[in-house]
């Protein structure tokens, strides 16, 4: 009995790299505002103001993790209908965040800021681009998540709930990280 409680008090080990990548994701971001930080302070910024289609990207992406949230609560409670129509509206939700991210890109651009300018519109692309392809990452993470929602059998396993676990802190993590990043950009524009 006590060698089962002592294994439920440790992290999975699936569980245990994830969070590890995710600290190793969150390092790299650190890094970039830093540098964004000493860039700035470095004169020949360019200000400008962060398109509205911005915002909006932000709230879909929160919409989004809240959906993806309530899927996995509804797996966890059997709940099959809500478990399914969540998990589909979460990542339709996702594609909405990315195709508004590129419309965003798009009115950059419109108003003279992009890659080759000042440096100040490089690092917005850099840190809202990288930031898109972790987003990408989340997504395949939900197709997977979705293929096993709708191919396999509806049950609800420890091993399913702690894979499905796996996609929903992957995804909160990449929205957290954008809200960071959001606030970062539009404290130090």
């Amino acid at each position: 009995m006590e060698q089962v409680l002592d294994r439920r008090n440790k992290i999975h080990p699936h569980k245990f790299a994830l969070w590890a990548a995710m600290g190793s994701i969150l390092m790299m971001f650190a890094a970039f505002t830093s540098a964004y930080i000493v860039k700035q302070s470095a004169g020949n910024w360019l200000e400008f103001t962060i398109p509205n289609i911005f915002y909006f990207s932000t709230g879909v992406l929160i919409i989004s993790g809240i959906f993806l949230h309530r899927s996995f609560l509804a797996f966890k409670s059997a709940d099959e209908k809500t478990y399914k129509l969540s998990l589909i509206t979460a990542f339709v939700l996702g594609v909405l965040f990315i195709v508004l991210q590129y419309q965003g890109w798009l009115a950059l651009y419109s108003i003279g800021v992009d890659l080759k300018g000042n440096v100040s519109g490089s690092f917005f692309y850099l840190l809202s681009g990288v930031h898109l392809l972790h987003v990408l990452g989340g997504l395949a993470a939900m197709v997977v998540a979705l293929i096993y929602a709708y191919t396999l059998k509806f049950s609800v396993t420890d091993k399913r709930i702690r894979r499905f676990d796996l996609v929903v802190n992957y995804w909160h993590f990449v929205d957290i990280l954008w809200i960071y990043l959001f606030i970062f950009l539009l404290i130090t524009k």
